[in-house]
């Protein structure tokens, strides 16, 4: 019998081999669990803005519908679940959000795979293993057959250590999917700020509004910012962008060293040296100014050391596939 994790790497693995059936875009990138609850943050604020005029919106609200959410979208009973308050709204914010980031879900995918039959009967999922498994209730279930300890200074400190790492591995598969995809703005919002820039919530919030009103992302908002800037002077920039004209440093440190990393990307044909070039160039910058003996500069190292590690085995395994191409390597792969 398969593990359960192991059916979810399955269902992307099939997402990553059969894309032309998920999206039109080979750059379409997959939103799991922290990533889909973060999205539908931002799209309640903007839900909140439209209808009481309030940029802002409570944990408490965002999890209740976050729950309602799950429940609605695996066709699962939430009989006894309050509705939330312009939910109609909400979902189709989520949806646009997803859509403008050139993103899926994890259910969208699960759904696409199951419909399509590219699922085998060993692996099937069912719906309230999935809810469990982005619920974090799986998670739970499995420790409960551990034996607990009374909390000791080792323990906490393993504790820290963990999200150390986590916070690593977040920060350097932020720069690797804006790389990818530049419509992420999940990834945009992880990174802005690492390491610190100045551009705090007030930059990502005036970045944000900016990039509604242009229609385009983020990414592509602060790019276009910087460079009427750097081409035009300070003096040419619109009244657009006045609020973002305190941010001008910290932005443009960011955007030129994503133009750093695309340099790799178009310079370097080999796969292999040109994803270990880049994760090379994203280690130096985050750990820049900081001591050996820092645990961020240590979860840092290992997460490279790792995901160098399976960029080649991925490149490795698709060898045969894209050397019979005619195309080359797009960046995307």
């Amino acid at each position: 019998m398969i593990c359960f994790q192991q059916k979810i790497l399955n269902l992307i693995k099939c997402f990553r081999r059969q894309w032309p059936l998920f999206s039109n875009s080979e750059r379409t990138t997959v939103c799991g669990a922290d990533c889909m609850l973060m999205a539908l943050q931002l799209s309640m604020t903007e839900v909140n803005e439209q209808h009481h005029g309030d940029f802002t919106v409570s944990l408490s609200d965002v999890l209740e519908t976050w729950k309602y959410l799950l429940q609605d979208k695996l066709g699962l009973s939430y009989e006894n679940m309050k509705e939330p308050e312009n939910y109609a709204d909400l979902k189709k914010a989520y949806h646009a959000f997803l859509a403008r980031n050139n993103m899926l879900d994890l259910i969208d995918i699960y759904q696409k795979c199951h419909g399509l039959g590219l699922v085998s009967e060993d692996e099937s999922i069912a719906p309230v293993q999935l809810l469990e498994f982005i619920s974090g209730i799986m998670n739970v279930q499995e420790n409960n057959g551990s034996v607990l300890s009374t909390p000791t200074p080792v323990n906490r400190q393993g504790q820290e250590n963990v999200k150390v790492t986590i916070l690593a591995k977040k920060c350097v598969c932020s720069y690797i999917s804006l790389l990818v995809n530049s419509k992420d703005d999940l990834a945009l919002a992880h990174i802005i700020n690492v390491p610190d820039r100045g551009l705090g919530r007030e930059a990502f919030t005036n970045l944000k509004h900016a990039s509604q009103k242009r229609k385009m992302s983020i990414f592509l908002m602060a790019t276009s910012f910087i460079r009427t800037v750097e081409l035009g002077g300070r003096g040419c920039a619109s009244p657009l962008f006045d609020p973002l004209r305190v941010h001008v440093k910290g932005l443009s440190n960011f955007v030129n060293f994503i133009d750093k990393l695309q340099e790799i990307v178009g310079e370097i044909l080999n796969p292999r040296i040109a994803g270990g070039q880049i994760l090379s160039t994203v280690k130096m910058h985050l750990i820049k100014g900081r001591s050996n003996g820092d645990p961020f500069c240590q979860a840092v190292e290992e997460v490279v050391q790792d995901l160098d590690l399976k960029i080649k085995n991925i490149i490795d395994s698709q060898h045969e596939v894209l050397t019979a191409s005619t195309t080359g390597v797009s960046p995307a792969r």
